[in-house]
């Protein structure tokens, strides 16, 4: 008998568990409106504004216009990690209304376009993830720490780069 009970305890315990790891992910994303809205910063391209080992929140729910200064997470053609970055200019077409924008690390002298799609001059809206909301100093780090020792052992060596790569969390 007493069996029975520590095993139907045991058994309803692990159905919540489980149940709170599917659903409050996607509690979050309906909030955010974004797929992955936590990140780690694996770089210090950001520095002094995000540090490497810092976590990121994004969100995508606004329909402001993108403001000069602004960091957001884009998505480019053949870059396989998110990048964050800040807006260093918003150009919107007279005519025809569409933004474009152009980002920048705040740890580069020059602007983005280097990252951007062979010939891309401008980020186009539907690039744009989110809009970092906010951040925690230093919540990242287990995030760097494993993504540093898996490039260690894929390489055999470190494979810092001054891009901002993102792992989810």
């Amino acid at each position: 008998m007493k069996i029975r009970h520590v095993l139907t305890q045991s058994v309803t315990i692990l159905v919540m568990v489980v149940a709170l790891l599917v659903l409050v992910p996607e509690g979050i994303m309906l909030v955010t409106g974004v797929k992955t809205p936590a990140m780690a910063v694996l770089s210090g391209s950001m520095e002094p504004a995000i540090k490497k080992g810092d976590m990121v929140f994004v969100h995508n729910m606004s329909n402001e216009p993108f403001r000069l200064g602004e960091i957001i997470l884009f998505k480019v053609d053949g870059f396989e990690h998110p990048v964050v970055h800040r807006v260093i200019k918003v150009h919107e077409h007279r005519d025809t209304g569409e933004i474009r924008i152009l980002t920048k690390e705040d740890n580069n002298l020059v602007d983005d376009r280097f990252l951007y799609a062979n010939g891309q001059l401008w980020l186009q809206p539907h690039e744009i993830i989110g809009r970092v909301a906010g951040y925690l100093p230093y919540a990242g780090w287990p995030t760097v720490f494993i993504s540093e020792a898996y490039k260690m052992l894929l390489n055999g060596r470190s494979t810092t780069t001054p891009e901002v790569y993102w792992v989810t969390v």
